[in-house]
């Protein structure tokens, strides 16, 4: 949903860019569901509680700019990221598959504040393989949530063992914490590291190794 503010103009109306956007992705997800009023209305009340006016400039479109962040940060609440691994291409092709350094931003749901970081996805194919935007595309779309580190690292995992059929699937994640740098133990560059391992990967110390030697290499 695109959505603008008279107000963000200079002249006071709505510029064409935010009538008609250039290029719309048609797989972006999104979320219908979203109630924009109580979002609004929320922040408000959190403005005012904290001992703000919500109705000086600087504040006055703030609700309605977070409502529209939320709407875009949560939009993978209400879809299948799995949708993605839908077309795939019959290959003679079994050894390992890697795509390393997939930026993401997520949503922790303890604080609300976002982690950002990569994560790299291997998998060994059974008969089939699938276009390697479509592994970012999953990545994008499962860190659309409010959620944990740990749980994005397994979902991911998860939907490309089942919907790929992978003999194994290896996922490793690192990011870097906005609830752990800039609050509470105020720890900038401190990075959270996760990994899932299906299949051969778990199963077969050996190309446990091998995957995790690959994702680990320095580039060049």
């Amino acid at each position: 949903m695109i959505a603008s503010s008279k107000n963000d103009s200079p002249e006071g109306e709505d510029t064409a860019t935010e009538r008609q956007p250039f290029f719309v992705d048609k797989n972006e997800p999104k979320n219908d569901s979203v109630d924009y009023p109580a979002i609004e209305a929320a922040v408000r009340v959190i403005l005012e509680s904290v001992g703000e006016d919500p109705d000086r400039d600087g504040l006055l479109e703030t609700p309605a700019r977070v409502a529209r962040m939320y709407a875009e940060m949560f939009a993978g609440l209400k879809s299948d990221p799995g949708r993605h691994l839908a077309k795939v291409f019959e290959e003679d092709y079994d050894e390992i598959v890697l795509v390393r350094d997939i930026s993401f931003c997520s949503m922790c749901e303890h604080h609300l504040l976002p982690f950002t970081g990569k994560a790299h996805i291997a998998y060994l194919p059974s008969g089939k393989v699938v276009g390697l935007s479509k592994l970012a595309r999953v990545v994008e779309e499962v860190a659309r949530r409010p959620q944990v580190q740990e749980r994005l690292t397994h979902t991911v995992a998860n939907l490309i063992e089942e919907r790929l059929s992978a003999r194994g699937v290896a996922v490793v994640v690192e990011s870097t914490h906005s609830c752990m740098t800039m609050r509470g133990i105020r720890k900038p560059g401190s990075l959270c590291l996760t990994s899932a391992m299906r299949g051969t990967f778990k199963t077969d110390p050996k190309s446990r190794a091998e995957v995790l030697g690959l994702i680990n290499r320095s580039a060049g």
